[in-house]
């Protein structure tokens, strides 16, 4: 019976058999798994063995006259109905997708500048410098060279992740290298189709209508990606704690922008496919329920284990086929191919790289972390798939598709068979495969510390169960008595005097910070927090791990202040409520900030605990202290912020308090029920009768209060002693003319020297004046900014808010409106500016 294929949609295998050989497949993905770990080699790399040697004894069962008992099986497998476009739509968008829901976006902001550059500028230079050295003496057109160039410039980064993670290479390292590789296809891809366009069409090459091509496809890619991000993300509340309807809605979301982005709005659907991954790493995570989240992520992890190993076997069953008939002049061009891939790589990185450096765009990459990244350019299933793609365009001549097919097959063998299999010997020569010093003192502290811990409790449980006095001497001897925790702290104060106290600080100071992130992490799986903070939460202790890596102490507090200070989005906000009234983003970016101060000054709360029983029998007693007084500092840092906000808005603050404890206790109950439950005491019908009114009560809680700014003008009005005899008119009238403003502490109001436009009545909080040498504070129901105004001269002074404070703010005309209607206030404003002018003239003359 012969059925259509669902992978090709044409008529020639039958569909049962099709479905046995990747059930086949599987099996054999599943079975290299362990046969990987025990060779200590890479599972792509024997993927992609396997794989060769599959298709190459099928066509050799096939094509011999030896025998003809496998012709049918043989066949089956030769002609496995694989197309470059199942590649491309099937497994590409699913692959990239995934790499970018595992990347923690802010950490690959903080490298930014070499990622991109490895990604996109090395795409650009390989592809010429391929291009320009084939294009002499391959015999085919120059934009068939630089096609191949876009081909073989995509990186695989499985295997060597891999490789990494075994042998303990630094963190950073595997940072650059899955960066780039997520967006290096990204651009690889949108090249390789504008070249394959120009190769089709006969076209000459223009470097600008070819890079404005390029700029194109990559720009409109992300503004595709993005807004079907936006779109899915915003459906996600609807779905809340439905799992299994969330991650299907997530599954959809890389096929809608891929196939929409490729086909409808012709921009490059692979950047729209990375573009949707991160936009949901970054802002769709606090939508989901932590164990949602968590539970999408191990779905997705076993659908790109199986996509991934599958793309590669299936690639690697066509390599047979596209090495047929190869001579020695292919042979001489993938040589020159080879030598003009790695001499791009290494121009990129030891040319172009230190320049980011030297311009202060990047922090500086060890020139070992250079070596590896140049040999680790691991090329896989993607450029078998590109390299497919040609040989099935019936538009290209022959000769191309032959030149295109033995190429690219012949050096991603080579990289993944030779460098694949000599990178996790490189890694050791280079010794990234070694702890620093610092590190190795570490470690032995940490065994001294821990081992003893291992020994007693060894010790305690031997005794608890009867066991016999020698077993358990026998079992813990390796332990030696030496191994305690006054050993340890002796190791402590030995790596003090080595590496000095700045080390250990360092030390303790990233310590302190992971801590920090599990903590918030902790609050948010609890659901203590709301998921609209933790995203810049952990975006911001990242930045302190970062910074402390990178400076210390000193950058540790620099990030620290950062993490107080108004960020970006809240003084966008400020300013749109400033310039244009508009209050909801401000109203919003108050409530963050209140929130998220709370919870952080609860973390630091709980950061000095882990000080004492977790670094200080490590880090030693003369590091202990200088950590406890870092955290008292930010503990300061953060309670000055937060009571300027309480003093403002007391019962906001309150309500804040209140949802958090009672998102705890809900927390505790929730734990309480399912321990009985699990333990058998109560069945599941009352669990979950329990659990619906536990959820009821949650959707209560989790719905945080809204934060009123306190800016209605006529109650503001009614708080300046000025306007406190007004009739109900009289105020109507008043409140057409003030306009009501936040204003945040620190916030410059009136600068010396400027033109007058406006004077301000404040109704709460407090403004700080410096003139003429002397500085003045004002409170509620003092009014300033009148004197320029009167005199019609520029700001003699410097105002500046103590604090948040609501302000009623009258400009120029509307004042001298006011004036001319209410004698009685042109009267008391008058005496103010005289008073004001006889002071300021009296600290001159005392000058």
């Amino acid at each position: 019976m012969r059925e259509r294929s669902f992978l090709t949609g044409v008529v020639d295998v039958d569909l049962h058999t099709t479905l046995l050989l990747l059930a086949g497949l599987l099996i054999v993905v599943s079975l290299i798994q362990p046969l990987a770990t025990r060779l200590r080699l890479s599972s792509s790399v024997l993927l992609a063995a396997v794989g060769i040697a599959i298709g190459a004894s099928s066509t050799f069962l096939l094509n011999t006259t030896l025998t003809n008992r496998f012709d049918e099986l043989a066949k089956a497998i030769v002609d496995f109905p694989i197309h470059s476009e199942a590649f491309l739509y099937i497994f590409l968008p699913l692959l990239l997708f995934q790499t970018a829901l595992t990347i923690e976006v802010q950490r690959i902001v903080e490298d930014a500048a070499p990622i991109l550059l490895l990604a996109v500028v090395a795409v650009l230079v390989a592809t010429v410098v391929i291009g320009a050295a084939l294009a002499p003496i391959a015999g085919v057109p120059l934009v068939a060279c630089l096609m191949l160039g876009s081909i073989v410039a995509t990186t695989d980064p499985v295997a060597v992740i891999g490789i990494f993670r075994d042998v303990g290479a630094p963190a950073r390292l595997s940072r650059l290298v899955e960066g780039e590789s997520l967006l290096n296809d990204a651009a690889a891809i949108t090249l390789f189709v504008l070249l394959l366009d120009l190769l089709v069409g006969g076209h000459q090459i223009h470097a600008g209508a070819a890079a404005l091509a390029f700029v194109r496809n990559f720009i409109g890619g992300i503004v595709a990606g993005y807004i079907g991000a936006r779109l899915i993300v915003s459906l996600l509340p609807w779905l809340a704690d439905l799992r299994l309807a969330q991650v299907t809605l997530t599954l959809a979301l890389p096929y809608l922008v891929y196939i929409l982005g490729e086909r409808m709005f012709h921009v490059s659907g692979v950047v729209a496919a990375v573009t949707a991954g991160l936009v949901m790493t970054a802002i769709g995570q606090p939508r989901f329920a932590p164990d949602d989240w968590h539970f999408m992520q191990d779905v997705w992890e076993q659908l790109a284990f199986w996509a991934s190993s599958l793309i590669f076997i299936l690639a690697s069953l066509l390599a047979p086929r596209m090495l047929m008939n190869v001579g020695w002049h292919d042979l001489l061009l993938l040589g020159v191919l080879v030598t003009a891939a790695l001499a791009a790589r290494a121009l990129v990185l030891f040319g172009l790289l230190p320049l980011l450096t030297w311009l202060r765009l990047s922090q500086n990459v060890d020139n070992r972390f250079k070596t590896v990244i140049v040999w680790g350019g691991l090329r896989g299933a993607v450029t078998l798939a590109l390299a497919l793609s040609v040989t099935e365009n019936p538009a290209i001549k022959p000769e191309i598709q032959r030149f295109v097919a033995v190429l690219a097959t012949g050096f991603v063998l080579f990289t993944l068979l030779i460098n694949g299999t000599t990178l996790r010997l490189l890694i050791r020569l280079l010794r990234l495969d070694r702890l620093s010093p610092l590190d190795r003192a570490l470690r032995d502290q940490v065994l001294a510390l821990s081992r003893g811990k291992v020994a007693d409790a060894a010790q305690k449980i031997g005794v608890s169960y009867n066991f016999p006095d020698n077993l358990v001497t026998d079992v813990t001897k390796s332990y030696a008595a030496s191994m305690s925790a006054r050993s340890a702290s002796e190791a402590a104060e030995t790596a003090i005097e080595a590496y000095g106290e700045q080390a250990q600080l360092l030390l303790g100071l990233v310590a302190l910070a992971n801590h920090e992130r599990d903590l918030v992490r902790r609050h948010f799986a609890e659901r203590s927090i709301s998921g609209s903070i933790v995203e810049q939460m952990l975006a911001n202790v990242g930045r302190i791990v970062d910074r402390t890596r990178a400076g210390g102490q000193a950058e540790y507090m620099r990030a620290a202040q950062r993490m107080i200070d108004f960020s970006k989005r809240f003084r966008f906000a400020h300013f749109l409520h400033r310039r244009f009234g508009i209050d909801g983003p401000l109203v919003d970016s108050l409530a963050d900030r209140f929130e998220s101060l709370l919870v952080n000054g609860i973390v630091l709360v709980e950061l000095a605990p882990y000080v004492d029983e977790k670094l200080a029998p490590l880090l030693g007693e003369r590091v202990t202290p200088l950590l406890h007084e870092i955290i008292r500092q930010r503990q300061e840092l953060t309670g000055v912020a937060l009571e300027a906000l309480r003093e403002q808005y007391p019962s906001y603050a309150l309500l804040l308090e209140r949802r958090f404890l009672n998102r705890v206790v809900l927390r505790r109950e929730d734990r309480e029920y399912r321990s009985l439950f699990e333990e058998g005491v109560i069945g599941p019908e009352l669990y979950n009768s329990l659990r619906r009114e536990l959820e009821a009560a949650r959707e209560l809680v989790d719905l945080r209060p809204r934060l009123d700014l306190g800016l209605e003008t006529r109650d503001l009005i009614a708080k300046v002693p000025m306007f406190a005899s007004f009739t109900a008119e009289q105020l109507d009238k008043v409140a057409r003319l003030l306009r009501p403003r936040i204003a945040l502490p620190k916030e410059t109001l009136i600068k010396e020297g400027d033109r007058a436009d406006a004077m301000y009545f404040i109704s709460s909080g407090e403004v700080e004046v410096f003139a003429a040498g002397r500085i003045i504070k004002l409170g509620r129901g003092d009014f300033f900014g009148e004197m320029a105004l009167v005199s019609g001269k520029r700001r003699q002074a410097d105002c500046t808010a103590i604090s948040y404070c609501q302000l009623l703010v009258l400009e120029d005309d509307d004042f001298k409106r006011l004036c001319k209607n209410n004698p009685a206030i042109k009267a008391l404003i008058d005496q103010a500016s005289d008073a004001r002018f006889d002071m300021n003239r009296r600290a001159a003359a005392a000058k």
